[in-house]
């Protein structure tokens, strides 16, 4: 299997991983390195476009969001210098605008977090009008919908006045699901 996974990624195979989560950054990067990928990471906008200039990578998985800006500015850099490069968007804080956005810079597909190394080497490796297949363990509607409160609330600068008001929502109401865990 690990032969066949080999020749699927051909003989450049260089991957750039750009992630502000340094756990999770590191954990990707070792599971796809057992895939047969060479991995680099990088966890910042600043970092990744350095990369981008230096070493363009065949293959890039690239945060939406993260400490320094948008992950989309290291998508731009990486299709500047190489065209041919595979690049997939990761986020916690899937939308269909942002999601858009992604394939019109240059992203081949757009997956939302929690995503795995399987579902990862999928979407890199998936080849002309093939879909890659439905991911194992979608969100679930409570964590699709604390999903959207938690990024509207971030989009409001933690603001729980504002964010109720967008969301058409009481103000406790919003605070007793930001006082709560995420579901799974």
């Amino acid at each position: 299997m690990a032969d066949d996974l080999a020749a699927e990624i051909g003989p450049d195979r260089s991957l750039l991983l750009v992630d502000d989560d340094e756990a999770f950054v590191k954990r990707l990067a070792r599971a796809m390195e057992k895939r047969g990928f060479v991995a680099e990471t990088a966890e910042s906008v600043a970092a990744g476009k350095a990369v981008a200039q230096a070493r363009p990578p065949a293959f890039a998985v690239v945060d939406l969001r993260l400490e320094d800006g948008n992950g989309l500015d290291v998508v731009e850099a990486l299709r500047e210098r190489r065209p041919d490069c595979r690049i997939v968007v990761l986020t916690g804080y899937g939308a269909i605008a942002t999601a858009v956005a992604a394939v019109k810079v240059g992203a081949i597909d757009y997956l939302s977090k929690p995503a795995d190394a399987n579902d990862v080497t999928n979407a890199l490796l998936a080849r002309g009008d093939v879909m890659p297949p439905p991911p194992e363990n979608p969100m679930s509607a409570d964590r699709v919908r604390w999903e959207h409160i938690q990024r509207v609330y971030e989009m409001c600068d933690r603001n729980v006045s504002e964010t109720a008001r967008r969301l058409s929502m009481h103000r406790r109401t919003l605070q007793r699901i930001l006082a709560k865990r995420s579901p799974k």
